[in-house]
């Protein structure tokens, strides 16, 4: 094992879990007054709820050994045979925990980003209820079939791309949002009520703690230090650069204005695209991704709203989305300006193999994220209840959930 891989990875899953409040001020800065307790709260209780998870039974149904190419095994379960000073199968230079933990990261981020689509409308005890299941049902599955080793849609199997999550993370929690969307149903007052974020400080600091962890989350899945993770640290860096400045002109040239939430939003729409693509690209490349990607996301904002479908803080539309271009444009970019395509697909496929490969990944990913995530909610919604009562809703989560209020 190497000492300087095992602390780089050890310092990327801190840098991932930084990820996690981030992610609570983005969105609760998003949220109106009323509703900013309650928000922050959904990213703080999936650290616990996911981390216990993970230990007792998510990372060995995630990442244990291989049942169909589908699922992995009970072996690992209470992290039973995950040294701490030994590797594991996923990695010869670090721990088999420094593996697991930095695992463990991007399984507490993903339903942490679903909550975004029904903020300002759900039950807390559901919520719990939720996290759980879809962590368990549709997160761990997922993983397995593209990070297992014997995994059927990644690198073991049929062989789709994506080095840090443009799968498994940002298009399940993005499908995960639309369904959630879907069956919800809009908040009380949308389109007549002003709905607008009550905090855009908290957005571009939520912005900015994302983006710092954002690093350890695409280059720390290089799982040691070097050349793949230096270039997909800047690969990140420069697409998420590039998707902020192209939303920032975007809008401007749409309202007259250069909007600070948008932005923000655009540098999340860079990091999500590049994510799949971090350790297969180069830099000239990245700005293209983070280039499509501000557009589209932009766009695909602009028609969520056109259409009234509530995803209150468009996961699907930034995350969805794009995850979706993220995925193909790492088929349609592998190895320009980094290594070479022969490095880094399945021996014998070409381009056009690859980019086959992307598609069947990114319908894959879609289809069962979205169908499981169908069927989890409606089952909640005729068991324990999916939303707050609309007088519940009209005072506010964080008082009719939590009893607290932030003052102003």
């Amino acid at each position: 094992m190497n000492s300087g891989d095992t602390a780089w990875v050890l310092v990327s899953s801190a840098l991932v879990f930084i990820m996690i409040p981030g992610l609570a001020l983005f969105y609760g800065g998003l949220v109106r007054q009323k509703n900013v307790l309650s928000t922050i709260m959904h990213s703080f209780v999936a650290i616990g709820l996911v981390s216990l998870v993970w230990v007792l039974w998510g990372y060995s149904l995630a990442f244990g050994p291989d049942v169909g190419g589908f699922i992995g095994n009970l072996a690992y379960v209470g992290l039973r045979g995950v040294s701490a000073t030994s590797p594991g199968p996923y990695s010869d230079v670090i721990p088999h925990q420094t593996f697991m933990i930095f695992q463990a990261m991007f399984a507490i981020i993903t339903p942490a980003l679903i909550t975004g689509a029904f903020a300002e409308r759900v039950k807390f005890k559901t919520l719990i209820v939720f996290i759980v299941i879809w962590s368990t049902v549709v997160y761990a599955p997922l993983a397995h079939w593209v990070w297992g080793i014997d995994g059927w849609l990644g690198l073991g199997g049929w062989g789709a791309l994506d080095f840090a999550g443009g799968a498994v993370v940002h298009l399940s929690s993005g499908a995960a949002a639309l369904a959630a969307a879907l069956v919800f149903g809009r908040r009380h007052g949308y389109g007549s009520d002003s709905m607008n974020p009550h905090n855009v400080t908290f957005v571009v600091l939520g912005t900015a703690l994302l983006w710092f962890g954002w690093f350890g989350f695409n280059a720390g899945s290089a799982l040691m230090s070097g050349g793949s993770a230096t270039s997909a640290f800047v690969v990140t860096n420069t697409a998420a650069a590039t998707g902020a400045i192209t939303w920032m002109v975007l809008h401007w040239l749409v309202s007259g204005k250069p909007s600070v939430v948008g932005t923000a939003t655009g540098a999340v729409v860079g990091l999500a695209a590049i994510t799949p693509a971090a350790g297969f690209v180069g830099p000239m490349p990245a700005i293209l991704i983070g280039f499509v990607a501000g557009v589209l996301c932009f766009f695909a904002v602009r028609l969520m709203n056109r259409m009234k479908l509530d995803d209150s803080l468009d996961v699907w539309a930034v995350h969805g989305v794009g995850g979706v271009w993220g995925l193909l444009a790492a088929g349609l970019f592998v190895g320009v300006g980094f290594m070479g395509i022969s490095d880094l697909v399945l021996p014998g496929v070409d381009r056009g193999g690859q980019i086959l490969r992307q598609l069947g990944a990114i319908g894959a990913t879609f289809g069962w994220s979205f169908i499981l995530t169908l069927i989890i909610l409606i089952v909640l919604k005729y068991t324990m209840g999916l939303r707050v009562t609309t007088d519940e809703e009209k005072r506010g989560l964080d008082l009719t959930q939590h009893g607290e209020v932030q003052n102003k």
